[in-house]
């Protein structure tokens, strides 16, 4: 039997700890400068390159970035350190992703009028975790007394989408009664913040979705979930390759190509003509015209990224009502980005309104869900 599947809750969880671009720039500049100092001869020989300074205006106009939440601000902004500070935690203590992603599946679970009872599988869905393994999943699986199964998947910033669709499968084929879609993304510890063209991207949240049976849906707030796509096309231009080999490869493990980086000029001119292109062509198969959406909640990765896709595909700049806007305030947050403009601007639709949750990111990855409010 098929059954046709809903997103009925969504929670958003938001770190204490937010860093401006100010204080980013700050730290960036003096740690900068102190490289350029004592490394002046090599540099006047030619032999290295002097590391450029940076501002927090050049940050807003590449990006539109003004802020972000972290999970612990200590050591971020050390020009000794540059890196956060997290504190160790015994394998019986609960492990910081678990943390956040319960943080977000409370609020969601509550959004949703759902408890432990009603969800029998969990999927952890980010950019990273923490561990190979147990997985994430399973311990908020724990943590929250769920019955049924979890599991992690890692789609980078296209893994909250590509997560959603493993859901809504689920609850079509009747494998799965309700789904809790969790990402918890902790991607601070990945920044390296000492490169002027990416310190400032990243920045944490943790974000929840509930998709259960239309049947069983009892929230105030939900959305059919009409169709979901999702493709990837391999590419080199987004990429970190820190992982559990590092340590017998005999490389710096704190090296620049173990944390996040990219081609940034590539990734815009290839990423989105491929997400418009992606998008139309869901609808189309679908039968829905682009001028029929009411709201596209985007990846919030690059607000120039956003302008030429909504531009492309509607002929126009698309309003802030249109398409919203949350990476001045949260910046990229990898996965979560999208979910967190659902969360805050979705209940102001109204039944038979169309909207499309879209994400796109290294892989590449692109998905998307069109989405119908109940």
């Amino acid at each position: 039997m098929n059954y046709s599947a809903v997103i009925s809750g969504v929670g958003l969880w938001t770190p204490m700890h937010s860093i401006s671009n100010e204080e980013l720039v700050a730290s960036y500049n003096a740690w900068a400068e102190k490289y350029n100092l004592e490394h002046a001869q090599d540099i006047e020989r030619g032999d290295i390159e002097a590391k450029p300074l940076s501002s927090a205006a050049f940050i807003e106009k590449a990006s539109g970035i003004k802020s972000r939440y972290v999970y612990s601000k200590e050591g971020a902004l050390d020009i000794h350190r540059m890196r956060p500070v997290l504190e160790v935690r015994t394998d019986e203590q609960l492990s910081h992703q678990a943390e956040m992603a319960i943080a977000a599946a409370q609020k969601a679970l509550q959004a949703a009028n759902k408890t432990a009872a009603d969800i029998d599988m969990v999927i952890v869905s980010c950019a990273y975790t923490q561990r190979s393994y147990p997985a994430i999943a399973i311990e908020v699986q724990a943590a929250l007394g769920i019955e049924g199964f979890g599991f992690d998947m890692l789609v980078a910033c296209s893994a909250a989408t590509f997560g959603l669709q493993r859901a809504v499968d689920a609850v079509k084929a009747g494998t799965a009664k309700g789904v809790l879609v969790i990402n918890p993304e902790l991607t601070s510890p990945q920044v390296n913040y000492m490169d002027r063209d990416s310190h400032f991207i990243f920045g944490d949240v943790a974000t929840a979705v509930v998709v259960e049976s239309s049947e069983t849906c009892q929230s105030a707030h939900s959305f059919d979930v009409l169709s979901t796509k999702c493709i990837t096309s391999f590419s080199n231009n987004i990429r970190s390759n820190f992982g559990y080999t590092t340590r017998v490869t005999d490389e710096d493990p704190y090296g620049a190509d173990k944390l996040f980086h990219q081609n940034g000029r590539k990734v815009f001119k290839e990423v989105c003509p491929m997400a418009a292109d992606h998008i139309e062509g869901h609808l189309n198969s679908q039968g829905i015209q682009v001028s029929q959406l009411k709201r596209w909640w985007l990846h919030q990765a690059n607000i120039n990224m956003n302008v030429l896709i909504s531009k492309r595909l509607l002929g126009r700049d698309a309003t802030l009502e249109e398409a919203p806007v949350v990476l001045d305030e949260y910046a990229n947050t990898a996965s979560a980005g999208s979910i967190i403009a659902f969360a805050k601007y979705h209940e102001d639709l109204v039944a038979g309104d169309i909207g499309v949750i879209c994400s796109f990111g290294a892989g590449y990855s692109i998905g998307s869900l069109i989405l119908r409010k109940r």
